[in-house]
């Protein structure tokens, strides 16, 4: 993990303090609330529906046990004891009273954590594959390229007022854990023949009221270039996007209008930067610095590798209970004699996401016995553990189930992606999370989950795709219909993993649904696929061959019933 230097603690410091003044100010009255809005904001701290929200960064989705123990702590005596881990591999906090927040924002800093630029129209928290630097299928650890990203982002003077809000995922991997083609700028590190590193580049890629699939904009960008070639694609952004229409002014809309106006305009300037670099203008990464950094994510001290070939030790009466939970929770390690391990915070009567501060306290516990005090915050929502000797696993597996974190169903239809919705986020049409509580309960056979097979089942609120709808192979999206809350349901969404192949986003299955008939409509497009799947089919792929209509049916026939039920006389 990356370690803060004497300047990057100096400097968060710094900011809670700057922070502090400026909330005292406003509390005395001396700095009008319309004032302090943009100075909150830039700190993390939102006015949701009933209470502030605080988005705590976590970098690339790297926590350290003891930053898990502060936001537990934080969640025990200023929240209400519980905190929300996020696609964006942030924490967010919902019910933190603002005359206490800038309390909050000094515990973070303690820990070297802070919430700068997880709001505004700024350059987001960089994510990636919750695996980077453990991947058996890693080509290049993107790690360090993310952290030095982070230090360029970060209050960076040009791009602090961006037409809207900004993200950059990064992977170095085969497999799109990342979802990067989902992002305004997704970095893929290959390596081209000479065996040199680079980066694939795509661009104009989100979700929101228009989903757009990012498109390459260049197949090789040299490492030592990639902060000149991002700005230059965030300087024409932010000279052309647009700010006079908040739905349009993202750069997915800059980049499907002008197209290869655009690529053209971006490459003249990556060429203007390069060209006028006479006086070391040009933000070219050295490669003492990216030494520097990359000394960080060495293995760990306390990795020793050991013979491969695990084989578990047969446990009686717990042994299929076990073997599940290795297929699903257990993933593969580039070092011998290791495995990753994933936290599910999916099971029922806990919102997808969340976790209680005892839970991060377990966490945290089980980080340091069983992980060198690491942890990761996933895409999924969910914790992960990333050194863990294949010796442990029946141990972390103990531990887990004590902790309430081994719900065999990491990929599963219970493992889904959920934002906090109508509950807590003024933004939202409706809710999400009673939605997915009665999907959970709906779907607490075991068996059944395992026959129905891998399936990514997504969802949000409103149309600004906080629980990434699009990408689901099953997208819920909540909608406003006079005033009722309603649910429009996708089918064939992908991130772009192996799994779900080429980035898409799926296809609107007809009209609306009321809540009660979510949970209906979910089965019934299950039993559908049950009864149309090849035989080892996976659901997003029965649902490309056989098309959109057999679900369609088998969804208007619950609605059909509804309105039948309803027409009878009480």
């Amino acid at each position: 993990m990356y370690k803060y230097t004497d300047f990057d603690r100096q400097f968060v410091r710094a900011r809670a303090a700057q922070f502090r003044d400026q909330l005292e100010r406003n509390l005395r009255g001396e700095l009008g609330d319309d004032e302090f809005r943009p100075l909150r904001l830039q700190n993390g701290w939102y006015i949701q529906r009933h209470a502030p929200m605080l988005r705590v960064a976590v970098p690339y989705g790297e926590l350290s046990s003891r930053q898990l123990r502060q936001l537990a702590r934080i969640a025990r005596e200023y929240d209400r004891d519980y905190g929300h881990f996020t696609t964006r591999q942030n924490l967010q906090y919902n019910w933190i009273p603002l005359h206490q927040s800038a309390d909050v924002m000094e515990l973070l800093a303690e820990v070297d954590m802070h919430g700068i630029q997880t709001s505004g129209n700024c350059i987001r928290n960089i994510t990636s594959d919750a695996l980077a630097g453990i991947a058996p299928d890693e080509a290049v650890d993107p790690r360090p390229y993310a952290e030095v990203l982070r230090q360029w982002s970060t209050l960076h003077p040009e791009f602090a007022f961006l037409p809207r809000k900004f993200k950059i995922a990064i992977t170095g991997a085969a497999e799109d854990r990342a979802a990067i083609q989902w992002h305004d700028i997704g970095l893929h590190l290959v390596k081209n023949e000479a065996g040199e590193v680079g980066f694939k580049v795509f661009v104009g890629g989100g979700m929101g009221r228009t989903p757009v699939v990012g498109v390459e904009i260049n197949a090789f960008v040299p490492w030592q270039q990639i902060l000149v070639y991002i700005e230059a694609i965030v300087r024409v952004y932010n000279r052309y996007g647009r700010r006079d229409n908040l739905y349009k002014a993202r750069i997915k809309i800059l980049v499907k209008a002008e197209g290869q106006k655009f690529f053209d305009a971006v490459n003249a300037e990556f060429r203007q930067i390069l060209e006028s670099d006479a006086e070391g203008a040009a933000h070219l990464i050295p490669l003492r610095e990216l030494e520097r950094v990359s000394a960080h994510f060495t293995l760990p001290a306390g990795v020793r590798p050991a013979p491969s070939g695990f084989q578990p030790a047969r446990h009686g009466d717990q042994q299929q209970a076990f073997t599940r939970w290795l297929e699903r929770n257990v993933h593969g390690h580039k070092v011998s004699g290791y495995r990753a391990v994933t936290l599910s915070l999916k099971r029922l009567g806990l919102p997808p996401g969340d976790a209680t501060s005892n839970q991060m306290e377990a966490a945290a516990t089980m980080a340091d016995r069983y992980s060198l005090g690491e942890l990761r915050v996933t895409h999924d929502q969910n914790l992960l553990l990333p050194w863990v000797r294949e010796a442990d696993l029946y141990a972390v597996w103990h531990a887990a189930k004590d902790a309430g974190f081994a719900s065999p169903n990491i990929g599963l239809l219970t493992d889904m992606i959920a934002c906090p919705g109508g509950d807590f986020c003024a933004l939202a049409n409706a809710r999400s999370l009673p939605i997915a509580e009665a999907i959970t309960e709906r779907f607490q056979d075991l068996d059944e989950l395992w026959d129905i097979g891998d399936i990514d089942l997504h969802m949000s609120g409103c149309i600004n795709s906080c629980g990434h709808h699009h990408s689901g192979h099953i997208g819920i999206l909540g909608v406003d219909k006079d005033g009722s809350e309603w649910y429009q349901v996708t089918l064939g969404g992908s991130d772009g993993s192996t799994l779900s192949g080429k980035t898409q986003a799926g296809k609107v299955i007809g009209p609306s649904f009321a809540a009660d008939e979510v949970a209906d409509v979910i089965e019934a497009v299950i039993d559908t696929y049950r009864a149309e799947r090849a035989e080892g089919e996976r659901f997003v792929d029965t649902v490309r061959r056989v098309g959109l209509s057999p679900f369609k049916t088998a969804a208007d026939a619950v609605r059909t019933a509804t309105a039948v039920r309803e027409a009878q006389p009480a």
